[in-house]
């Protein structure tokens, strides 16, 4: 008897491991355990979530007559840590292997290798075929090469997998449309947007939601809105509705942020995909179709395809070739803690208080919210890497170690010192306001760096400027922003210095 380690990222119910399963021998093992949603202070939707999938897929195996050994989280022997409930099992079953798809989080393999090693059980890791991308195939990309750039390998991909492709140019003539997808709403701002399929809790995930209440109930954010699908027909209502209602108007305004409109046209299709309700191929396959049907315009197709064909397997591969030392990464020698705020919201500066108050309702913001607001003043703030990628990775429900480390550590905080990004995305206060309407109700002038008055945003971007100035001057593309911060005299970059370390001081104190 083989046992296999289904995890709770792994909800594929045609994934190799099934797959190659002998349903009259081998037994499926699921286990709940808190330690995965106390080794970071997890958001409570996250929690919930998770194991609200992980119950109906438990389920939907039973009734096609798997054995399901399942160890819940409310039962009295569970100790709450994954690797004594594997070691509990292998010694009940005592099972010729384990068996386990690929992992999606360095923590938990070292985890569960050591704990086969330590019972002299073998252990086999199957690959993982979700993905377009394996990740030998990554290594063969990234061998020989300086800088890993996702335009590149996202070229490769399209290529390769023969998506938006007219022969052998891209449709269209060109690879992407970014310049075209970077709209914000003006002063009008979005029109009537219909809202996302709703998907209200059934039965087992209402006991799933008391049951996160009452063993995290000091843990952040709200299950009053829990509202995500939970089992694979859910996800596909999902996409669809996505695909009909939203992808046409997504890729113009995807960048675009508005006050009491945490969803707008985004697909909320993240948690379903790295739970792996839904395989990128389909979602691939789905946003094609809609362009090739004249349904959506180029630019929209491109963008979101982009998201999931280049950027979702470029992170992954990021992460498997360079973990565990990655994740350590710290370039620009941040050192600042995280301010006390962004676990309530509670500030007066509008665009944080915004996507930090939906993080806590909902357990989602987009990719915006994520990169150029909490992600660009924990960079400009000059916060400890590893304290920001533990925020991301416990109030997201969509957070994987795999996707979400690498987008932190490279792309929001530099940290990485170039690896990913080619250069930190930083701005002052003034992008915000150019892409949203926080700024309208805001005590702060994005304008000004000093006064009573000046954007934090616009004080810690000078600030940030003149402290990296030599690693920055290296870059090329830094080159313009350099300039303007020659323009300064002595006397402004002064009061500039100043006011930021008067701003993390308040910081440190909240």
């Amino acid at each position: 008897m083989n046992l296999l380690l289904i995890l709770g990222d792994q909800l594929d119910p045609e994934s190799a491991i099934l797959r190659e399963a002998n349903r009259d021998s081998d037994a499926l093992l699921m286990i709940e355990a808190s330690e995965e949603s106390t080794h970071v202070w997890s958001h409570k939707n996250r929690s919930a979530l998770f194991l609200s999938a992980m119950r109906h897929f438990r389920d939907d195996r039973i009734n096609e007559g798997f054995r399901v050994i399942y160890r819940q989280l409310s039962d009295p022997e569970n100790g709450g840590g994954l690797s004594s409930e594997l070691a509990r099992a292998l010694r009940e079953e005592d099972p010729q292997e384990l068996r386990v798809l690929e992992f999606g989080d360095h923590r938990v393999q070292s985890s569960i290798e050591a704990t086969c090693e330590d019972h002299g059980v073998p252990l086999t890791v199957v690959v993982d075929d979700h993905f377009f991308c394996t990740q030998q195939d990554f290594r063969e990309h990234a061998r020989g090469r300086k800088q890993l750039r996702l335009e590149y390998f996202y070229r490769e991909l399209r290529k390769r997998f023969d998506v938006l492709m007219d022969g052998d140019e891209p449709v269209g003539g060109s690879w992407n449309y970014d310049e075209k997808n970077r709209d914000s709403f003006g002063k009008e701002g979005p029109p009537e947007i219909k809202s996302p399929l709703s998907f209200p809790p059934d039965a087992v995930t209402q006991k799933v939601l008391q049951e996160v209440e009452a063993q995290f109930p000091e843990h952040p954010g709200s299950l009053e809105n829990f509202d995500w699908p939970v089992t694979r027909p859910d996800a596909l209502r999902l996409l669809r509705d996505f695909i009909q209602q939203r992808l046409s108007h997504f890729g113009r305004h995807q960048d675009a942020m508005w006050t009491d409109q945490p969803f707008l046209y985004h697909s909320l299709l993240s948690a379903a995909l790295n739970l792996k309700l839904l395989r990128p191929r389909e979602v691939v396959e789905a946003a094609e179709a809609a362009y090739r049907n004249g349904d959506v315009p180029l630019p929209s197709a491109e963008g979101f395809i982009r998201q999931i064909l280049g950027w979702r397997e470029y992170v992954r591969g990021i992460y498997w070739e360079f973990m565990p030392e990655y994740g350590k990464r710290n370039a620009l020698e941040a050192k600042e803690p995280l301010p006390d705020f962004y676990w309530t919201g509670d500030t007066e500066m509008v665009c944080l208080a915004e996507s930090i108050g939906q993080t806590l309702k909902y357990g989602y913001a987009h990719h915006i919210q994520r990169l150029m607001v909490t992600g660009l003043f924990s960079l400009l703030l000059g916060v400890e890497p590893k304290q920001i990628h533990e925020w991301y990775l416990a109030v997201y429900v969509d957070a994987v170690e795999w996707v979400e480390l690498p987008n932190v550590i490279g792309m929001s905080q530099f940290a990485d010192g170039g690896l990913m990004a080619s250069k930190p995305y930083v701005a002052t206060g003034k992008y915000i306001q150019r892409m949203s309407n926080y700024c309208s109700s805001c005590p702060y002038d994005p304008a000004k760096s000093v006064g009573e008055d000046a954007c934090p945003f616009t004080t810690l971007y000078w600030d940030f400027l003149d402290r990296h100035r030599k690693r920055l001057e290296k870059n090329t593309r830094m080159g313009l922003q350099l300039r303007n911060l020659d323009r300064k005299s002595d006397g402004e970059r002064g009061q500039i210095e100043k006011q930021a370390a008067s701003i993390r001081l308040r910081c440190r104190r909240n």
